[in-house]
């Protein structure tokens, strides 16, 4: 009984070790790291006045890069200001016509309201009401007749008025202004050069913290969940490099396993895809492969 006791607490021991680590000892999932690239293009047409980059380059995010040339801009700008200046100055005399009708109609209401009280007191008359009303209404027209008058003018003005707008749009957009921290991939232009609207710039992307995509069957599933901390591993030399990683992201549905994996058997076994973020030490390239072990081996 004792030997029997024995040698079923060895094989508990024995399995509980055994499910500590990787059956077959190899790694729960292969893949490699990528980033979230951004490519900055122009937002204008012209020539790239100033553009500070060089690939490698460490920039921070809302930081001024270069600019493309807004002299023609500003000059149709200016042309846009004097031509304004000139129909303002045509409206003067009728908006100052329509000042004056409307200091009159202020004038009425106060006598509208004046007679209005002296009808309560019994010290006016319903006819005296009546002119006062009389007298609104002409003020009224007045204006109104003025106003179409002078609608074309003013509906010019409102369309200059717009015009600035986009041309102070079109000068803001002609700075470069790098939109996230990161680090410079790839340069596509040079200073002087001409370039075009929608014209790639540079290519950045933020380096500091890496995604390794792997692939993982549907058996595999149960064992991992969003925010679970997992170990990954690249090769360093002649042993493996290990980092801590986080699940961040799980597929919701299988798909099949990439043209990446070797063998046709794999590829056409349906596979999740799951993304790891790794803090990267700088060691971590994009396109580096890497394995997720979801428990790390006994050693």
């Amino acid at each position: 009984m004792n030997y029997y006791n024995y040698i079923l607490g060895l094989s508990i021991v024995a399995t509980s070790l055994f499910s500590c680590s990787n059956s077959n000892g190899k790694a729960d999932g292969y893949g490699n790291f990528e980033a979230t690239e951004i490519t900055v293009s122009a937002e204008n047409t012209g020539k790239l006045m100033q553009f500070e980059v060089s690939e490698g380059d460490q920039l921070l995010k809302d930081k001024f890069i270069g600019y493309i040339d807004t002299i023609p801009l500003a000059l149709k700008r200016e042309q846009l200001e004097v031509s304004k200046a000139v129909i303002s100055s045509k409206s003067k005399g009728v908006l100052s016509q329509i000042n004056v009708l409307n200091a009159q109609l202020k004038t009425a209401n106060t006598n509208k309201a004046r007679t209005e009280n002296l009808i309560k007191d019994n010290a006016g008359t319903q006819k005296q009401l009546d002119d006062v009303h009389g007298q609104i209404e002409v003020i009224k027209n007045q204006i109104r007749s003025v106003e179409i008058q002078n609608a074309p003018v003013v509906n010019e003005l409102k369309s200059i008025d717009v015009q600035l707008k986009q041309i102070d749009d079109q000068i803001e957009k002609s700075k470069i202004i790098n939109p996230i921290n990161g680090t410079v991939l790839t340069k596509y232009a040079e200073p002087n050069e001409i370039t075009a609207f929608g014209k790639p710039l540079y290519k950045i992307a933020d380096l500091g913290t890496m995604q390794l995509r792997v692939y993982i069957s549907e058996t595999q599933l149960a064992n991992i969940k969003i925010g679970q901390d997992v170990t990954v591993k690249i090769d360093d030399a002649d042993t493996m490099k290990s980092y801590e990683g986080k699940i961040s992201w799980i597929a919701s549905e299988a798909e099949f396993t990439p043209k990446i994996i070797q063998t046709k058997e794999e590829r056409v076994a349906l596979v999740y895809a799951v993304k790891v973020d790794v803090v990267n030490d700088g060691s971590l390239k994009i396109g580096m492969p890497a394995e997720l072990w979801i428990q790390s081996p006994t050693l």
